[in-house]
């Protein structure tokens, strides 16, 4: 089975449990709950499924047996990851995600439109942080419906516990870096595995694991592949999110500029430059009305200091210590194959 087949199946899980959601939305309030279930389905209907796709073959490589229930369960990780964007744009106040207005600006229209009392934005806000928890009971919901062998359930659910606590952990760290300036490469990394890293590759591969009854081998090996791979994904995130293309990002040029990030790639820019340039970039870093020619500016800066050649060769180191990582337990052949053509799609997306 390619990639392509496997999206096809995760989406098909996800409709089929959504669908079921969506008459218990009706039926307590078809007018008022009608425009949440259509945005959370929107919403979730993009995306490259690669959570989903690394718990499946993490599960395939430990000897797990393709089955619909399976992917269903896997599935559950799309509500995890909804939860996470849709939070982080209303923290990051973002306009926009995948080029479609974000949940909370889609909310604050709607609010417009219909003349009602109060504060739009407030009420987008209040929306969307909604949306989002009901993304997170629902992801605990579906992986229990999923028709999966309870006894592979109790087996990975801890991994799927850890998780959640992780990714809400990494975005709190997110934010309190950015609040208090904390510009050291060391910092980054360790946001980097908690925000994104370990709930986008780690965890996914050892639930798969745990479902498939791994042994002590397969869980190293899949440690050691999914953390460098996951903080390199992180990586390559951050450098598109200043040097990225619109139309294949998905959001404004600069965006994480004007939103103060203090990612690897500006700390490395910061531990390499002093004067004007120095200045300039502390100044500038964080400026919600940062024009076209500041955010050049900045990347300027940013691309002359070193720091995203430094970037680059990271995201280098880390995604062969993850591959190597793959050598290091008895796989089944075509999940091996799957898992390291997969950590080329995570990280060498086109800026």
């Amino acid at each position: 089975m390619d990639r392509a087949d496997l999206r096809s199946r995760v989406g098909a899980a996800l409709s089929r449990f959504l669908a079921g959601q969506r008459s218990r939305m009706e039926a307590i309030d078809p007018e008022a709950l009608t425009p949440v279930i259509d945005t959370i389905e929107r919403f979730l209907s993009g995306g490259k499924r690669l959570r989903p796709a690394f718990a499946y073959w993490g599960y395939r490589g430990a000897g797990g047996v393709d089955a619909d229930a399976a992917v269903a369960a896997f599935a559950s990780l799309e509500l995890v990851q909804g939860l996470a964007l849709i939070h982080d744009d209303v923290m990051d106040g973002s306009d926009t995600r995948r080029g479609e207005p974000s949940v909370h600006r889609r909310f604050a229209a709607a609010h417009r439109s219909a003349g009602w009392h109060g504060s739009p934005d407030a009420f987008g806000t209040a929306a969307a942080i909604l949306c989002g928890d009901l993304c997170m009971v629902w992801s605990d919901e579906l992986l229990h419906t999923s028709g999966l062998d309870p006894a592979a359930i109790a087996r990975l659910r801890p991994q799927f516990d850890e998780m959640r606590t992780e990714v809400t952990v990494g975005q709190y760290l997110d934010v309190q870096t950015q609040a208090a300036a904390l510009s050291t490469t060391a910092r980054a990394s360790l946001v980097a595995r908690f925000k994104s890293g370990k709930y986008t590759i780690e965890r996914p591969l050892l639930m798969g694991a745990a479902a498939a009854d791994a042994g002590p081998d397969v869980l190293a090996a899949y440690s050691g592949y999914g953390l460098p791979l996951g903080e390199a994904f992180q990586l390559r995130d951050d450098v598109l999110g200043v040097f990225g293309d619109p139309a294949v990002t998905g959001k404004p040029a600069g965006d994480d500029l004007r939103e103060g990030k203090r990612t690897y790639l500006v700390a490395a820019a910061m531990e390499a430059i002093d004067g004007t340039d120095r200045k300039d970039l502390e100044r500038h870093l964080g400026d919600p009305d940062l024009d076209a020619a500041g955010v050049d500016r900045l990347r300027g800066i940013i691309d002359g200091s070193g720091a995203l050649a430094r970037t680059e060769a990271r995201i280098a180191d880390l995604t062969a210590n993850a591959l190597a990582a793959l050598d290091t337990a008895t796989l089944e052949p075509e999940a091996k194959a799957v898992l390291t053509a997969l950590a080329e799609a995570a990280t060498r997306r086109q800026v």
